[in-house]
């Protein structure tokens, strides 16, 4: 299992959403704590907001009260150029349908982070003499190792190879938090206990902490901590306790 810190990454207090169009309240989470070097899983059904959570704690959208803390920093209370800022550098996105540039390569798909992020190349480049061989040392680690793919488009590539370079590109640079939003629905069972592995493993070896949202219960006994959203959201019981009302 990881090696976990008693210090705290992401702690949320009195955290509370709703979308500019909404008429009821979807977030309303009391406390979250997250400590450094944590796998957790986040469980809950399609259409129960781990992707609004996870939007949260991305500084992606902002909540209507309460506080989201991340390495010290109220992410809440950043401007939007220095919130993407701050997301850039310290937190890595492995997306449900991997989210990768159809039009460029593998390699530039992966170093793209870097890119946006000064601190995340010079931590990649402190690994590897290039991008590119930190991009290959990921990769490889991942197990997708044939050179001859680096430079294809990755629409060229398999679902699961593809997924494989989401998780390299969100790991370049080291960033303390990866974020990964049901990054194994398009899987089937084999290759999804296979990804998870080879992701954690990478994690553990770089000291990221892992946020993993799924619906999928087979894979929590991989984590050290699993979190019912629908426990942890009052906003959903609310509005359960609502419609029983009604």
């Amino acid at each position: 299992m990881s090696m976990v810190t008693n210090k705290p990454l992401l702690k949320v207090e009195n955290l509370r959403f709703r979308w500019p169009s909404g008429q009821r309240e979807v977030m309303d989470i009391p406390q979250l704590s997250i400590q450094k070097g944590e796998r957790v899983f986040i469980k809950g059904e399609s259409g129960s907001g781990k992707t609004t959570l996870l939007s949260l704690l991305g500084g992606i959208n902002l909540p209507d009260s309460g506080l989201i803390n991340i390495l010290g920093t109220d992410v809440g209370q950043l401007k939007q150029s220095r919130r993407d800022q701050f997301r850039a550098d310290h937190i890595g996105f492995v997306f449900q349908l991997f989210n990768l540039i159809p039009y460029l390569s593998v390699i530039e798909n992966i170093t793209l982070a870097c890119e946006f992020s000064s601190q995340r190349k010079a931590k990649a480049l402190s690994t590897s003499s290039t991008l590119e061989d930190e991009a290959y040392r990921l990769l490889s680690h991942l197990q997708l190792s044939d050179r001859r793919l680096l430079n294809k488009p990755v629409s060229d590539l398999s679902v699961g190879q593809q997924q494989r370079v989401a998780a390299a590109r969100a790991l370049i640079g080291s960033p303390e938090l990866i974020i990964a939003d049901e990054p194994t629905s398009a899987l089937d069972a084999d290759t999804r206990e296979y990804f998870l592995s080879l992701l954690l493993n990478e994690c553990e070896h770089s000291g990221s902490t892992v946020l993993f949202v799924s619906h999928d219960r087979g894979l929590e006994s991989s984590f050290d901590r699993s979190i019912c959203l629908s426990r942890l959201n009052r906003a959903d019981n609310k509005y359960q306790q609502q419609e029983s009302v009604s």
